[in-house]
Order: C-alpha cells, then structure tokens, then sequence
C-alpha cells in the first residue's frame, strides 16, 4: 500500500481556520440535529472502510486486525455512538441546586461549544486518539481541525480522502503535516486545543498556545508502574500485564512500563511471565499474526539502546530488528531503579522487573518520579490496594487489570502534572470542549423584599437591612453544639410564601 502523505500546503491554514471561524458564528455547529448528524457520519465513515483502515494500520504499524478492531476502530465507534446517545441530555441548560438567596433569579448553566478546535493526534491509535477525542468536540458543537501524526501516513492519507466525504467541509477539515505546518497551526488563536503526545513537545505547545492565550487540554503519558502484592494471583498478574504490555508493541500511553516485585517474589513472578509468554506466542513472534511493530527505525533504535544499556538480565526476547522495525516481546529481570530502562516511558515491548524491599520502598520510587497517567496495583488484599492508592499520585488507579479504563463508560481518563491535564472520554470530552456559561433572571420583586437595601446612600437602616439578608449562617466553632435556629426556618416559610404570592401576581 503506498504511503506517500500529501501534506497540507502551510499558507492554507490561516485560511481553514478563517473558514472555519466564519462557519462556527453563523451557528450551523449548534443545532442537536445537526451535531447527531455528523456523529453518525463520523461512525459511518469508520464501518464503511473498516476493513481500509485495517490494511493502513497493519501498512503503518503493522498491526494485526484483532488488535486495530478492538483497540482502534471498534472503540471509536463505540465512543462517538456514546456521544450520539446522550448529546441532548448533555447539552441541556442545567439549574443549580436550590439556594435561599438565589432561587428567585433561577441561576442555570448553559452549555454552549468554545468555538474552533484544534486537536494533535499521536501515531498509536490515529483513530481512538483523533475520531474519539473528535466526537467529543463534535457533540459540544464546535468547528475542529484534525492533525493526524505524518508517522502513520497511510492512515492519514485514508483520513484525508474520506474526511470531506463523510463530514461537512465548512465544519470539519483535516490537516496533514510535519513541523511546518504545526508550527503554523499553533501561530493561531483557538478556543480549545487537545494535544495528545509527550511532555517534550507539550512544552513547545502549551508555550505557543500562551502567545494566544489558547486553553489546552494534554494527554502525555509517562513511565506507568505495576506494584505486584506477592500474594496475589501470579498467573493472572502476567496474563494482564504481558498483554497490556505486548499490545501494539508496547505503543500505549497507558502500557505498564516498569513492575515493581518485592525480591522474594520475584522468580514466582517470572515463572509466570515465561508461561504466560509461550502461551501468547508459541511460535516466534517475528513471525507471528499477533504482534505489532515499532512505528519509526528511529523509535526502534531507541528501544534497541535501552536493551543493550541494561543492567538487568533479559528473561525472555531482546532480539531487535532496525530494518523490519522490529523489538521482540522482551521482560528482563533484576532491574535497578537507576537503569537504562528506567530514564524514559518506554512506549515499546520491554517489561522491566524491579525488585524492591517492599510495598513501601515501591510506593517511595513512584513517589520521588513524574505522576504517571496510570498506577497498576495486583493484589486480592483491599488494605495493600488502599495503601498503594492513597499514599501515591497518579491519572489513574486501576486494581487487577491494565489499559482497559481508557474505554470504560463516563470514568474520566486524564493524567496530572507531567502526565498531562483534563479529562477526557465520554461526556468528559464533551464538558473540555464545552463552554458552561452562567446566567440569572433577577425578577423585579426582589429588591421590594430582600435587596432594596443595596442601593446608595447607604444608611443605617439598609446596612441592618443588607447585613441580614447576607448573613453567613456560621458552623458550630470547633468542641461547641450549635442549637436548633426555628426563627430562620420561620423567616424563610414568611419569604417563601410572599415570594410565590408575587410571582403568581406577575403571571396575572
């Protein structure tokens, strides 16, 4: 399949944004119908070509179908076909919780979109990373540029060629490119960006989007650690871990990077892993339909340097292939905390095993390291899961499986600090691309009975007036009991009571 990736002529942009721009304040984008409309587009253009991206993918990483339906296109469509679902429920104006000095100007929040969107896509999952995210921006009524990653350019050359004919053009373009053309994106104003890649380049992003005091949302990942208890199910542990590790050759922003195994439990640990390891692959993997490559010669030799600089001892794999772009399944044992593998994320097939004195000494290495987008916890014991979660920090806390809350219904997948910010999924993704704008009604009754007072000059009178309509009902003070207050429940049963009667006075 041919890979040449036309891209995006730089001095198109400012004119896509332009038109895009114009496209979003004539409101076309706000109508629910027509958000429902280009969702299901979105969906179609995913089932009609299915088997398309299915040949882009294995073009681009050599993926296999299994792998590209349950973690690329099947998601997405399930992501988009959720926002299709439940868009009018989201989008509702929604009333605040009853408040006695507020009730009478109905506060309410409307959601209205931001405006013109930009979202960077990263080469791993072009289509959960770029459609799903997209679907979001899509219900919350916004115009969106999509830039796919120039790594995967038979996927975005297939998402180039279908885009105008499954989405409307006046309110949904793609963008091809390399530096250049981001460069150029990201010397123009948008209402919301989502960058999904690493920290390295987030930098560049989030300091260009300054210049334009454009928000922006990151998925970054980062070195996501396991902590194995060694009482818990060995061979379940590796079974879960080995596959959210291998998928996609380790291209994951949520793959395990590292396990942390207390040293007496280790070789129970890789005992397991070995099993495990000749179950998934009875054959070679190099050879095998279920197992990826490596996107880039340039990330393969990245890989191939971690293995060779090791410390630790490979158990199983390490062949490496620059050419094929290939780097075998590999776990390696007896790993210091100091290692090659343990610099930077990974992002590749290579399972380091740490061994560590204790869950203690664990929880203090993740500690003293980024906050990772995910913390893995094996264990049957509810006291070692609650120790691990609420002595660390991390985007996620997931017990006893890996990766798979990323497609979890309205659980929110987001990192913190250098493992990016924002959530997304879901009605998540719809609230980051949703402004929540504030409105109140003040009738005209109001300042009759309760705020006439706030009005110059200021005399006595309105000050007691004022300072009682405004009185913070105060807590008991830290070791007092604060008695019933009837007299304000009376107060408020007078208020309300003359209230209803002004308002049904008004309608008449």
């Amino acid at each position: 399949m041919a890979s040449q990736l036309a891209y995006t002529p730089v001095e198109e942009i400012p004119k896509i944004h332009a038109e895009l721009l114009s496209t979003f304040k004539s409101g076309k984008t706000k109508p629910i119908a027509y958000r429902k409309e280009q969702l299901a587009q979105l969906i179609y253009m995913i089932k009609d070509n299915e088997d398309r991206f299915f040949e882009t993918l294995k073009a681009d990483l050599g993926r296999p179908n299994f792998e590209s339906e349950m973690l690329d296109t099947s998601i997405t469509m399930s992501e988009a076909k959720y926002a299709y679902d439940n868009v009018e429920k989201w989008a509702k104006p929604e009333r605040t919780p009853w408040d006695f000095n507020w009730f009478a100007m109905k506060p309410t929040i409307r959601k209205e979109p931001k405006g013109v969107v930009l979202l960077i896509s990263p080469f791993n999952f072009p289509l959960f990373l770029g459609l799903a995210h997209m679907a979001g921006a899509i219900a919350a009524g916004n115009t969106v540029v999509l830039k796919p990653s120039e790594l995967t350019p038979a996927t975005a050359q297939l998402l180039a060629e279908l885009f105008p004919k499954y989405l409307d053009p006046e309110c949904y373009r793609l963008v091809n490119g390399d530096v250049p053309v981001v460069s150029k994106l990201l010397e123009l104003p948008w209402n919301h960006i989502l960058y999904t890649g690493n920290g390295r380049v987030a930098k560049i992003v989030l300091t260009a989007a300054a210049k334009t005091l454009s928000p922006v949302t990151t998925e970054l990942g980062g070195k996501s650690p396991v902590i194995i208890d060694p009482r818990c199910d060995m061979k379940l542990a590796a079974r879960r871990i080995l596959w959210g590790k291998f998928s996609n050759a380790g291209q994951l922003c949520v793959a395990p990077d590292y396990a942390l195994v207390p040293r007496a439990a280790q070789d129970a640990f890789l005992d397991a892993c070995q099993e495990v390891y000749k179950s998934f692959y009875p054959v070679d993997p190099s050879s095998s339909d279920s197992f990826s490559r490596i996107v880039s010669e340039a990330h393969t030799k990245r890989i191939k340097r971690y293995i060779d600089e090791t410390k630790g001892k490979v158990v199983v794999g390490g062949q490496a292939d620059v050419e094929k772009r290939y780097i075998a399944p590999t776990i390696v044992k007896d790993v210091p905390l100091d290692d090659s593998l343990m610099e930077d994320e990974i992002f590749g097939p290579v399972l380091p095993v740490v061994p560590v004195n204790d869950v203690d000494e664990a929880i203090e290495f993740i500690n003293s390291k980024d906050h990772p987008l995910a913390l893995y916890i094996f264990s049957q014991d509810s006291s070692f899961k609650a120790k691990v979660a609420n002595n660390t920090e991390s985007g996620s806390v997931i017990a006893n499986d890996v990766d798979i809350h990323v497609g979890t219904t309205d659980l929110p997948f987001g990192g913190t600090g250098p493992s990016g910010s924002g959530y997304l999924t879901g009605k998540y993704s719809f609230d980051t691309f949703t402004h929540l704008r504030g409105t109140l009604d003040n009738p005209w009754w109001v300042d009759a009975i309760l705020l006439k007072g706030r009005y110059p000059p200021y005399t006595a009178a309105k000050t007691r007036t004022v300072r009682k309509a405004i009185a913070v009902s105060m807590p008991p003070r830290p070791g007092q009991k604060l008695g019933k207050r009837w007299g304000l429940w009376i107060v408020f049963a007078l208020v309300s009571a003359i209230s209803a009667i002004l308002m049904k006075r008004q309608r008449q």
